[in-house]
């Protein structure tokens, strides 16, 4: 999943951006308003982690906005305006959910899901083909009832082919599911995890469509 995290503090953005992508996120951080209105024009997210008080354009505005739009992606605002009051005004605004700073990055993590649930993104949490059975949120992958350790970034790949059980994935929406602004991405890094994932499930698990990119094997 792709998330858009819009906070303005380089500390707490550093260390929620380093949490998310740990949990096998790929994600944006952007320190201004506008900056993240630019980038909800131009990417597709699963969630937004929006801050209220923000350089260039409010949080409040950004949120306001969004909605006057019809763009229903889950908003999860991470603020330190903590009254009652606050809490009202930005569900009213058209939040999902409201956290407020300092928090606990689990907590964090847990709204993310229940948001992106709520909104039927993925509306089912298991993905099965054949054997493999994927659990989203649990971050489980079982091989004939077995479990499979998976790094982060190979259950992100797993996850965008099992996504697409029936097509083919490219390279670039592969690395659009792995990888946020500014990470780096090498050559190879792609070809990696799917080795790995072939020697964990099988080689034949992942078929290579050659200029084209990946798919699972027919009823693997």
């Amino acid at each position: 999943m792709r998330i858009l995290l819009v906070e303005d503090d380089p500390s707490l953005g550093a260390t929620v951006q380093s949490w998310l992508q740990l949990d096998g996120y790929a994600v944006d951080w952007v320190l201004r308003g506008d900056s993240a209105a630019t980038a909800l024009q131009t990417h597709r997210y699963d969630c937004v982690l929006l801050d209220r008080g923000l350089p260039g354009a409010s949080g409040d505005q950004l949120l306001r906005n969004l909605r006057a739009a019809k763009d229903v992606v889950p908003v999860l605002i991470i603020t330190a305006r903590d009254t009652l009051m606050d809490r009202i005004a930005g569900l009213d605004l058209g939040a999902d959910d409201y956290l407020v700073k300092p928090f606990d990055l689990e907590e964090m993590s847990a709204r993310i899901r229940a948001a992106v649930r709520r909104h039927g993104l993925q509306a089912d949490n298991l993905l099965t083909h054949g054997t493999i059975e994927l659990d989203i949120f649990s971050k489980r992958v079982l091989l004939d009832g077995i479990t499979i350790e998976l790094t982060a970034r190979e259950f992100a790949v797993l996850r965008a082919l099992m996504l697409r059980r029936e097509q083919i994935v490219t390279r670039a929406q592969i690395e659009e599911t792995l990888y946020g602004w500014g990470e780096e991405v090498e050559s190879n890094a792609i070809e990696v995890h799917i080795h790995h994932l072939r020697k964990k499930l099988g080689t034949a698990a992942i078929v290579t469509v050659r200029g084209l990119g990946y798919r699972l094997k027919e009823h693997a």
